[in-house]
């Protein structure tokens, strides 16, 4: 059973959010990990976002490839995304939203376990990884979580 996520940017002018669904690994050890280490500027983050739904989150978005295809690789930053669309042909685009409270009580009803939110830093290039889970409360520093983990228990 995979854990679910959902993944999105916000508009840092309307506070629009654009996002996606993960189904695999969506706990802060592993997508949150891969987000937080990999994921660190807004064009990487729109790329990410533009293809819609993902299987899983690698640290590279990659190519197209069959989709159920697993590369046998041992390190870690090699690994690529699997998407819905690009590498199974369905139509799963990215979602659009008002707000991050839309998004929420949308994925929410997809079974989603965690929530990330990318919010632009003030140059607009950059940015910073907020999470929630399920039990709710205020986003959090993803940042801040990835430090309290240790190195063995990140993906």
């Amino acid at each position: 059973m995979g854990t679910r996520s959902m993944i999105a940017i916000e508009n840092p002018n309307t506070k629009a959010v654009k996002s996606i669904y993960c189904h695999w690994d969506g706990y802060l050890e592993h997508n949150g990990f891969i987000l937080n280490e990999f994921y660190t500027a807004s064009p990487k983050v729109n790329n990410l976002i533009a293809l819609g739904d993902l299987s899983s989150l690698g640290a590279n978005i990659g190519d197209k490839h069959p989709f159920d295809e697993r590369l046998d690789v041992d390190e870690y930053k090699d690994t690529r995304c699997t998407f819905y669309t690009r590498d199974r042909g369905e139509n799963a685009p990215y979602k659009r939203f008002e707000s991050a409270k839309e998004a929420l009580a949308y994925y929410d009803g997809s079974w989603c376990e965690y929530f990330y939110l990318f919010k632009y830093d003030e140059d607009q290039q950059s940015g910073k990884w907020f999470y929630k889970d399920r039990s709710g409360g205020a986003w959090k520093r993803l940042s801040t979580a990835m430090k309290k983990l240790s190195k063995k228990e990140t993906a």
